[in-house]
């Protein structure tokens, strides 16, 4: 029973560094990323639509994305799309291809952007702790109910916080290899 809830645990917890590893994939850098256009929803056919279900995108070089669509009628509403998702890039509709020009960060934005990648570090770093307490809880409750001796709970304590420790960890090097990629000019 113990074993099940570490596992669970474990799982939970690498769920959420998933997570914060694909938001941190969105978060721009200044060098085109075919990943930032990740979050993009385009109205096809009344539909919202990922953009990566109706294009194939690519960086030809490290200043410009380009998206291509399947559909060649879905250009405009693409363009569109990427347009008003308010991420400070502006595409055009060249033919059948939308250009995506990828601007470079001024040292201001660049801060910014340092700043909103620690708030997300922190907010997972929240998460898992609230994941820990929960395990904690658990265990606790075993005790009480005399499920498990105080022994085999003070050892499930100690593996919970190894993993509280280790996820933490993980998100920390996470934040700190981005903000260095953000910091490059």
């Amino acid at each position: 029973m113990l074993a099940n809830i570490t596992a669970e645990l474990n799982r939970k917890m690498d769920h959420t560094l998933q997570l914060f590893a694909e938001e941190l994939s969105a978060v721009r850098t200044g060098r085109a990323s075919a990943d930032v256009l990740k979050p993009v929803h385009v109205d096809y056919y009344g539909a919202s639509t990922p953009l990566i279900q109706l294009a194939s995108i690519s960086t030809p070089d490290s200043q410009m994305i380009s998206v291509t669509p399947f559909d060649p009628s879905a250009g405009k509403a693409i363009e569109k799309a990427i347009n008003a998702a308010n991420m400070g890039l502006n595409a055009t509709l060249d033919g059948n291809t939308i250009r995506v020009p990828v601007p470079v960060l001024t040292e201001e934005r660049r801060k910014e952007m340092v700043k909103h990648i620690r708030k997300l570090g922190e907010d997972n770093k929240i998460a898992i702790r609230n994941l820990r307490r929960d395990a904690n809880d658990r265990v606790k409750k075993m005790e009480k109910n005399k499920e498990i001796s105080q022994d085999e709970e003070k050892n499930s304590e100690h593996a919970i916080q190894a993993a509280t420790d280790k996820h933490i960890q993980r998100i920390d090097e996470m934040v700190k290899k981005k903000e260095q990629d953000l910091m490059k000019v």
